[in-house]
């Protein structure tokens, strides 16, 4: 995952993966879409994530499926 579009620090969140810049851990996203909330919805609820940088996680994590999916 680029390093500019989330971080990990001990002392945010107890060092979950957050998006860079907020308190919004990256695990909220899957959670919501997991569920049945929209990517919107969750966008409305945390408007600290751009939709940009959103995507741009949800983007990174279907290469890094197919990747490894690949290679197995």
């Amino acid at each position: 995952m680029e390093n500019t579009l989330i971080t990990r620090d001990p002392d945010v969140m107890s060092g979950a993966l957050c998006f860079t810049g907020t308190r919004v851990p990256v695990q909220n996203l899957f959670d919501y879409l997991e569920g049945t909330s929209s990517l919107d919805e969750f966008l409305e609820d945390f408007p600290s994530v751009s939709r940009q940088t959103a995507i741009a996680v949800l983007e990174d994590a279907r290469a890094r499926l197919f990747v490894n999916a690949a290679a197995a």
